[in-house]
């Protein structure tokens, strides 16, 4: 009888050793898959703006395009928990200008209505969350400050031929590689992207989609380091369409 209860005891304590060695594995199996998960819904098919310090606006020449606001949009996206909630967007344009010399966009500029941001109910599907909430947390002090600073700017200082030689870029079409000073709050950084820019006897489109890091803005969650601001990526994606015409 001692050695059947022995054998019982080795075989009850052997399964459950089992048994822990396969939740240790599923456990490591679905963190693994967590990771993954995360990384491919951070992972995205715009170009990654290069930045630099302020820079002169370029020098205009040519006849002077209005912006179209109603007819240009930008779409903004950035992710949260890791890459595992995408949160998406519009922000609308108030002004702008553009200029054109010999079918070529010479300079010109547009101004940003950052109290316009919208958050895309789609994008929020947790319980209890709503799409309204984040958007009042984005316009207060935490991130972009709107009744403090409502709006943003950005000032062409560059247009150049795009060369596929050396110009990655995961724009379909781009034509050309656009820097310009970019102001978001109080602090002005120049960036370059690729762009598609076409130009007609009456207007001209201009097309991008670029992804910038927030934190060169001063766009963080709390103090440097607060893990609340570990959990949102660091970076946002900007799709612009901008259509300028004569007037």
């Amino acid at each position: 009888m001692l050695y059947i209860q022995l054998i019982t005891t080795f075989a009850f304590h052997h399964t459950i050793a089992q048994n822990k060695k396969a939740m240790r594995k599923l456990t490591l199996t679905a963190a693994a898959a967590a990771l993954l998960f995360a990384a491919s819904c951070n992972s995205s098919s715009s170009d990654t703006a290069q930045t630099a310090e302020k820079q002169e606006a370029a020098a205009t020449t040519g006849k002077e395009l209005t912006v179209d606001a109603a007819a240009t949009t930008i779409k903004w996206r950035a992710t949260h928990k890791g890459g595992m909630a995408p949160r998406f967007g519009t922000l609308s344009v108030t002004n702008g200008t553009l200029a054109v010399d010999n079918g070529k966009v010479t300079g010109g500029s547009f101004v940003v209505d950052v109290n316009s941001l919208k958050v895309d109910s789609a994008s929020v599907t947790e319980k209890g969350k709503k799409a309204t909430d984040l958007e009042g947390h984005l316009k207060n002090p935490d991130f972009f400050d709107v009744a403090k600073y409502p709006t943003a700017k950005f000032e062409i200082t560059g247009v150049t031929p795009f060369d596929a030689a050396k110009d990655k870029s995961e724009l379909e079409g781009a034509t050309n590689m656009v820097s310009g000073n970019l102001t978001i709050k109080d602090k002005v950084v120049n960036i370059t992207f690729p762009a598609k820019i076409t130009v007609t006897e009456t207007g001209a489109d201009v097309q991008a989609k670029f992804s910038v890091d927030r934190t060169t803005w001063g766009l963080n969650l709390g103090a440097e380091g607060d893990p609340a601001n570990w959990m949102i990526s660091k970076d946002f994606e900007l799709d612009i369409n901008l259509k300028a015409v004569q007037k």
